[in-house]
Order: structure tokens, then sequence, then C-alpha cells
């Protein structure tokens, strides 16, 4: 095999030190490209970089080729490592290569290049401080490790760069610098830094905002400002006023005033669709579905924003936009875990979906999600639809009958399902583990493989039985699904880790999956012989969406059979994705009848609550039913989950952390300058919008508000819900800073000019204050309709155009102005953690919260001095609550806060000292004379 690495590459660094890690000696051709031409296509970026197999296969992307030496190794990519490639190509690259920018060629201090990339740090930090290994993947260097280094080096050099606080990541970096392979690499830094200063400062810096409009593609009706973007993968890019990226050009100001001066002839008309919607020719027309909920249980903070909040957010902007719009939903009632909760509760199945189905429904409307119809998967039309796929699939030959070895409870006269079904863990021991998997351990279980066995309705001894069922053939079926992929993939939007769920199944090869169960709540089978059988809820609960839209309508097939006419949007998380990428697309595809497939996937990673998981039973974690008794709006729940969104990794949800942005972005930053602007218009002007004569500052502003409204648009139409919230507060620091530099409290005592300056600066305001009022129905939509009610936007006004417009011309009267949002005080939020921590039995009363100056509780008080697993423990919380208090004083938090969280922190280090044998230290200022 043959390398070939420009020293200048910024890649470079990664492919060497991967090289040296591959098990043959490879001698890479520092250099330039081969000479001559080549039949190959070039690497997508100079400086370029190749590895010629002697195969005659050439890789050109810099981690492929990072794990093509791996597996030279034998070292198989695991899904961990995957994901860590992918997110240092989507996240870490884009950030680093600003960062290199801002140090190579603008000379910036070391400070202001980390500062692109401090959320990238952190998340790195938080994952080895959870892991509890030394490494990104494991114990030992792995791709990702090289991978993921060798984009940080250059930046970064050694780890006394890094920040104190992250001293996991440190440790983590001067490991991995120290490891041959990659020290061998970074002897060559220097040179290569010469070569890259000059290959960046021969190209256009990085940039967030694309300099020109980006390159669209028409939509029927004419529609072209906003269409699907096929503009160059985002960047970062600095927010400083002054630095040259931010240089707005002539075009950029001539096409911002040039929309601001078209008023509201900029903006789609407003939209009223007919009941109900169906799909118009010649519009575009999205079907929007979010993974149905579980009916059995309540949804938590976690389930809201992975699925139905997320959907909401995208279909509100798709209706804004004009797109003709149906999103649907609904409780997905049918299988075994329904029975089993049915039981415990003493209802039958029936009841117990009435009741949750209710409940869910509140819970959604609290949370303002618009759904044109919310429904449930146990009604006739599933049963119809269901069984139609079924006999089509049977027809085409593509399902088969196989034996399966299920327990079979004599007593009950019953086969078991796998939560019908307690034993001991075949793989830890653990007494209690369920038929489908160990609550101990973690692992998967078919429940035949428990040991000591015993039926959950009577605790009798159930005996294994073979029975017949019905499986989909997906091997017969994989050919098509994979055209189909293809075909969609090109097209569509997919986030990176559905499509890597996806690959991974194809990878490992499709087999036969069983689509029967011997249960009776569900959808009957159909078929002789199998009569007394039921879908399996993972076939059946995906045609939900079908069923449920033919509740909604019975000219439900136009959505559901018109692929030429319908782009179809599905929202979940990430384990739902196989069953929606993989499962239900084959029965559609086998069923060959012209059914809508998904376009687009759209999947998050988890939320987590604090440093753990949502727990119902434990009383761990704000559940849907209990977010409005804690006295916080809903539009404040969904722009903080909205916020955290876990688009590209985990994120956790913090109460300190949602004090902060309340009080931060929402209260100080977006509600302080809606307030101003609206309040400068009464104050000053009797109510009534001042006529507006534009300077050459008042035209940035457009152009940079309408910049940030390009970017917004291009964001949401990729489904990057929490970087458009980002544009949207931009625009509102954009706002508050105009608005403090032109001071127009003060020019209003002056003379006729600054008068006049005053009310251009109020005019101009107020219209930005506007325009948020249309980028924010999305995301909280109270808030937006509050502003909309201030303001007296009229509704033929309320829409969201491409730029910047004035929506609010001269001698338009605004209405009453009160403040949006409302502090949040640090002893109501610790109040409220202390009530969401834990200890709560599920369905209990919630105890009185204690005094928010009440140290928590210490943990495990039974455990002795001395206890290891105490001490570890302690240790590790006492490092987190200094690392929260140093970020707090950082971010210059309100001092009761500040005060409190310190307050936390003395207690967890007297309880480490009374673990360790040691006489706690008095706090100073309490020491006893």
């Amino acid at each position: 095999m043959r390398l070939r690495v420009p020293p200048g590459a910024p890649a470079a660094l990664k492919v060497l030190a991967a090289a040296g890690a591959a098990p043959e000696p490879v001698r890479p051709h520092l250099g330039g490209p081969a000479e001559g031409p080549r039949a190959l296509p070039s690497p997508p970026r100079a400086p370029g970089l190749e590895l010629e197999l002697d195969s005659g296969t050439v890789l050109f992307s810099a981690n492929a080729i990072c794990q093509y030496f791996y597996l030279c190794r034998g070292e198989e990519p695991t899904d961990l490592t995957t994901q860590w490639l992918e997110w240092e190509a989507t996240e870490l690259q884009p950030a680093v290569a600003a960062a290199l920018y801002l140090r190579l060629v603008q000379g910036r201090a070391g400070p202001d290049a980390l500062a692109v990339l401090q959320h990238l740090l952190t998340h790195l930090e938080q994952h080895l401080a959870r892991s509890g290994t030394t490494h990104l993947a494991g114990d030992a260097v792995s791709v990702a490790d090289v991978v993921v280094w060798g984009s940080l080096f250059p930046v970064l050099q050694d780890e006394t760069s890094l920040p104190g606080e992250l001293q996991v990541l440190r440790s983590w970096f001067r490991a991995v610098s120290q490891w041959e392979p990659c020290r061998a690499a970074a002897a060559l830094l220097p040179e290569a830094l010469r070569e890259l200063r000059t290959h960046l400062a021969q190209h256009p810096p990085p940039l967030l905002a694309p300099r020109h409009p980006p390159q669209v593609r028409p939509r029927p009706g004419g529609e072209v400002w906003g269409g699907r973007v096929s503009a160059a993968p985002l960047t970062w890019c600095p927010q400083d006023e002054e630095s040259p990226e931010r240089v707005l050009t002539d075009d950029d100001i001539a096409a911002a005033v040039d929309t601001w001066a078209r008023g509201p002839a900029a903006l789609p008309p407003p939209r009223q669709p007919p009941t109900p919607v169906l799909p118009v020719e010649g519009e575009r027309n999205v079907l929007i579905t979010s993974a149905l909920p579980y009916v059995n249980n309540v949804p938590h903070l976690g389930n809201i924003i992975g699925c139905v909040l997320s959907a909401d957010t995208f279909a509100r902007y798709s209706r804004l936009r004009g797109w003709n719009t149906l999103f649907v939903c609904g409780t997905d009632e049918y299988g075994t875990a329904t029975e089993t909760r049915a039981l415990q509760e003493g209802l039958s199945p029936r009841e117990l979906c009435d009741r949750y189905h209710a409940l869910h429904a509140d819970i959604y409307t609290w949370f303002r999600i618009s759904f044109d119809h919310f429904g449930r998967t146990t009604t006739p039309q599933q049963t119809r639809i269901a069984q139609d796929i079924f006999q089509r699939l049977l027809a085409r030959g593509f399902l088969l009958q196989d034996t399966l070895e299920q327990l079979r409870c004599e007593t009950c006269g019953r086969y078991l399902a796998d939560r019908f079904v307690e034993g001991t863990c075949p793989f830890c021991g653990y007494a209690e583990a369920r038929g489908d998997q160990c609550d101990k351990c973690g692992k998967l279980i078919n429940a035949v493989e428990l040991k000591s066995p015993q039926c959950k309705l009577c605790r009798g001894t159930p005996v294994v039985t073979p029975t017949q069922h019905l499986f989909l053939d997906l091997p017969k079926l994989e050919g098509r699904l994979e055209a189909w992929l293809e075909r969609t993939w090109a097209a569509g939007e997919w986030t990176a880790n559905a499509r890597h769920i996806t690959r991974t199944w194809l990878r490992d090869g499709l087999k036969p999956r069983c689509i029967t169960r011997d249960l009776t709540w569900g959808t009957p089978v159909p078929l002789d012989g199998f009569r007394d059988k039921v879908f399996y809820v993972w076939f059946d609960a995906p045609i939900g969406y079908l069923s449920i839209t033919a509740n909604y309508t019975d000219q439900w097939e136009r959505w559901w059979k018109n692929p030429q006419q319908v782009e179809l949007y599905n929202f979940m998380a990430k384990d739902n994705v196989p069953f929606h990428s993989v499962v239900f697309p084959c029965s559609l595809l086998g069923a060959d009848d012209n059914y809508t497939l998904v376009n687009h996937l759209i999947a998050t990673e988890y939320l987590n609550y604090e440093d753990g998981k949502f727990s119902k039973s434990r009383g761990v974690g704000v559940f849907g039913d209990m977010a409005k008794d804690t006295g916080i709006p809903a539009d404040v729940w969904r722009f903080y989950l909205l916020y955290l969104r876990p688009e590209g990794q985990d994120s956790a949800f913090s109460w300190a952390d949602l004090l902060l942005k309340n009080n931060s972005e929402l209260l100080n930053n977006l509600g302080n300058f809606i307030n101003r602007a609206g309040m400068f218009v009464c104050k000053f002007f009797a109510g009534v919008v001042p006529a507006m004569a534009l300077t050459a500052e008042d035209q940035r502003l457009l152009a940079r508000v309408t910049l940030e409204m390009r970017q917004y648009h291009q964001l949401m139409e990729k489904v990057r819900i929490r970087d458009a919230l980002r544009c949207v507060l931009s625009i509102s620091r954009h706002g508050n800073q105009y608005i403090q530099v032109n001071e127009p409290w003060k020019r209003i005592k002056g003379d006729e000019k600054d008068r006049q300056r005053a009310g251009t600066v109020t005019g101009v305001a107020v219209n930005v204050a506007a325009a948020l009022a249309a980028l924010l129905q999305p995301f909280v939509p109270g808030v937006s309709a509050a502003i909309q009610g201030q303001l007296r936007i009229p509704p033929e006004r309320c829409g969201l155009g491409p730029g910047l417009t004035c929506t609010l011309p001269a001698g338009h009267r605004v209405g009453t102005v009160s403040p949006l949002f409302q502090k949040l005080e640090p002893e109501q939020v610790e109040a409220l953690r202390q009530r969401f921590g834990g200890g709560q039995a599920s369905g209990a009363q919630a105890k009185e919260p204690p005094p928010a100056s009440a140290p928590p509780p210490a943990p495990h008080t039974a455990a002795a001095p001395g206890d290891p697993k105490l001490i570890q423990e302690l240790t590790e919380q006492v490092a987190k609550q200094g690392n929260l208090v140093r970020q707090l004083k950082a971010a210059q938090a309100e001092k009761a806060q500040v005060d409190a969280q310190v307050a936390k922190l003395l207690e967890l280090k007297q309880q480490l000292a009374l673990a360790e044998g040691r006489s706690p230290e008095v706090p100073k200022g309490k020491r006893k004379k």
C-alpha cells in the first residue's frame, strides 16, 4: 500500500498516528498528491491525502484511512468508535477549522481559539468522567482516540492549554500524546502548521452563515428563497463584530435593505388549511409523525424532547412556511407491556388504555403540542390496515413459518410473553431478572434461558414448549431495502445516528424477524393455525401511523399511498431507528402497494437527568404530569428542552443550568430586548411606531439579522432545531447591542436630529421584535402569541419571511407591553431539585421540600467509614460539584445561587472526610472560639 500525506493536510496527524499503529510498517510519502493525472476523483479538499491499497482501491477520507489501519490490527469497529468518528467529522472538525484559522491566520490568542471548542471539550470531559474508562472507547487507545486527538493536537499541542477544570480530559490528552505512534506523528507538527497556515490563508475563512444566498431547489408554485439547501456543510463563525469572518458585503446590505423595503409583501400569505388537511398537487406536502409513545408509561422530559416536542417544533415551522402540513401521533396500546401494567393496576387492558391515553393527551396539550390528530392504535382501522399489509406480504412470499421455544404456564393455560416471566439471570445470577432483560447487568435475555423461571401471574414453574410462529423474511427483502435506502439517503435528511444504526443492521446481515406473539391483547392474525395469536408490537405499532391518519380522514391513502407528492418526516429517539429504517420499510416494500416511505428520519440521542437516568419508580426526574406542578411555564420547559436537544450526543437536564438559561437567555437577552423595544414605543412615542430614516449603521443591523434568519431557515430545513434556536438568540443579542450603542433614552431628550435618531432606532428595534415573534413561534408558541398581542401584529403579518422586513411601519400602534418572562430564584430551583431527586414512590404524594439552605442528605449513610466504594463515590461527587461551582462563578451567576452550590460542596467534603476517617473541616467563619 502507498500512503501520501501532504504535510499541511489538516488530517495529517491522525493518519500518521494510525499508520504508526498498523501491524506492518507503512512508509508515508510526505508531499503533494501523486504526479500525473488520475482517473479517480480527487480529494474533496486540498491539501489532500490518500491511501492506495494493493488492490488498487484508493481511500481519500482521513477517518476511513485511520479505521483501515485499525482493521489491519484485527480491531473491528464498534458502535462506540463509529459514533466518535462521526462526531469528530460532523461536530469537531468544523470547530477545529475555525480555531486554527483564528490562531494561524489571524494570530488570535489561545483562549480565543479555545472558546470555539469549549462546548465540545466539555462533552469529552463529561464522557470520560462518566464512562469510568481511561480512553474514549475503553481502556486502550482506539481509532476513536487517535482521530479525536489528531484533530485537537494542532490547536492544543499539550494538555496545559486545556482549562484547569477539565482534569479528566487533560489526563486523556497527555496519555494519548505520549503514546509512541502519536508522539512520532506530533514531531512533524511545526512544518505541518506552516504548510497549513499557507493553505488556510489562500482560502475563505470558515463561516457559519453563507456569504451569498445558498443555491436552492425551486419548489412547486415558484417558491425558491427557502427551498432545500444544497450548500456545503455548516461550520462555525465567530460572533466578534470586528472579525473579518463577519464583515458584511455590499451585496449583503443591499439585499437586506431591499427585503426591508418590501415590507409585508415579503412575507408568505397566511394559510388557512381546510379540515381535513389533504395533499394538494403542486404544493409541498409534508407529513410528520412522532414515534408513538407507549400508553402504559407516563412520558418524562427525555421522551418528550426525543419525539413529540421535536416533531411539533418542525411542524410549526413547516406551517409557518406555508407548506401543506399534517402532523399525526397517538398512543401505542397493544402488546405485553400493556397487559402487564393492566394486571398490576387491576384493570382490563382496554380500561388501562383509556386512562393513560387521556393522561398522555392532557400532557401534550399542556406542552402545546400541535397535533392535527392524536389517536391510538386500538381501533378497527388498525386491524383492517395491518391485516391487509400482512395478507399482501403473505401472497408475495415474504413470510415464513418457524418453531420457537417458549415458556408455557400449564396452570394459567397460556404461553408466557417475556414480561410475564421472572427468574435468575444466566449471566450475573440476579434473582429477579425479567424474561427480556436483566435490570442488574443490563443484558438482553431469551426467556427460555432464565434459571428457575416463574410465572408472574401464579408463581408456578413454566415449561419450555415449542410453538409455531410467523416471520418476516427480511433477507429476501434486503435488496429492495438497500436500493430504497440509497435513493432516500441521497435526497433526504437522515441524522448521522439513524444512518449509522441502519448501516450496522445491514452490515451484520438481516435475519428473519418474528411478527407474531402468543397474546390476547393485540391485532389478531388472520391465518388458520395462527388465529390464537396476535401481531408482535413492532410489526403492528408503526402501522399505527396509517390507522391514526385513517381515523382522522377516510382519504388517508392520499397521504400514505402517494410518495410522488408527499414528504414523510419521522421523529424518534435512536432506540426506535431500526424499526423505522429497516423493519417497517421492509413490510411496506414487500406489501408493494405504492406506500409512502420515510424521506427524513430524525433521531435524537438520549436526554439524561442530572447525573443519572429518569426513573418513575424511584421518583427521579421530571415526568410530563409533574411539569405543570412546578410553577414553571410550559414555554420555559419547551425552550430549555429544545436548547439542550440531544442532536449529536447525549445531553443532560440540569436544574442549575435551567436557572442560568432562563435568567440569562430568556430574561436578560430575549425578554429584555423585546420588552425594551416595545416600551420605547409606548414611553417615547405614545404607543405609535415612529418614522425611520435608515443610516448605514441601521442597514448593517438589517443585514446581520437577515443573515441570521437565512441561517435559521437553513438549519430548520436540515432539522437542526437546537442550532436554529441559537440563531434566534443571536438576533436578540444583536438587538440589545444596537439599542445599547445608540441609547435612544438619551437621544429622545436631545435636539431634533437626536430625537429623529431615537425614533429610527426604536422603529427598527420594534420591527426586529416583530420578526422574533415569528421566529420563536415553533419553539415557544405562547411567548410568540404574547409578543404578537402586545405589539398588535396583524395576523396577515405574522408569517416567516426570508429576512428582516418592516412589518410594523410608521404609524402602527402597539398595545400594552409587559415582561414576557419571570426570574427563577435559586431557592425555588433548589427545592425542585431536591423534590425530583429521588425517594418518591411512584404515584405517591410529593413531600414538602426541605428549606433551600438545608444541605443534601448524605449518600449511603449506613456505610462504615473506610468503605472504598463510598469514598470513590464521594470523591467523584466532590469533583463534579467543584466543577459546577467554578462554572457558576465564571458565568457570574447570582450570589445566592453560588452560595447554595458552595454549601452543597462543603457538605460533600465533610461526608468525604468522615468516610476517610478524618475530622471534617469547619467552614470558614463557622469556627468556634
